[in-house]
């Protein structure tokens, strides 16, 4: 099982969170690799399992520049055969609260094999800890029962 976690992160919160969800993911033995966007190889998609993407949302629940180029990947090569997964950090001030982390879940649920979303209130925090392990479970059991499918 090979799963790739790739964020964006501007004040540091979503690189934060994207951390935590990596231990999450060592704690257990998992072969991960933490990416930011500007340092992950858009055309190996496909060598992973799994997909955990954290974003940060932009002005009115728009998803970063930096992002637009792994949506459209992802969009353009939906398998169901690709389990993924989307967090974000947002201040519930604004409208769109964590709206880019809505976006992505919304295009991955249709084109790959959507597990699980997670939107985390600016900084994580403690209380987010035990989000950040169900966050991984879910990932996980949605990439084994793939597995499962294709091994038979």
């Amino acid at each position: 099982m090979r799963i790739a976690i790739v964020y964006t992160s501007v004040t540091g919160n979503t690189k934060e969170l994207a951390a935590l969800v990596h231990e999450r993911f060592t704690l257990r033995s998992v072969d991960v690799e933490i990416f930011p966007i500007k340092q992950f190889p858009l055309n190996s998609i496909s060598e992973y399992d799994g997909i955990a993407i954290g974003t940060y949302t932009w002005g009115n629940g728009s998803i970063p520049r930096e992002m637009k180029n792994l949506f459209s990947k992802i969009e353009e090569f939906g398998t169901k055969r690709l389990s993924t997964a989307v967090f974000g950090t947002g201040d519930s001030f604004f409208p769109y609260f964590c709206g880019a982390v809505d976006a992505f879940r919304d295009m991955l649920y249709v084109r790959t094999n959507l597990a699980v979303t997670m939107k985390v209130e600016q900084r994580p925090q403690f209380k987010d800890v035990a989000k950040c392990s169900r966050f991984v479970e879910c990932l996980l059991d949605q990439i084994r029962k793939e597995l499962e499918v294709v091994s038979r």
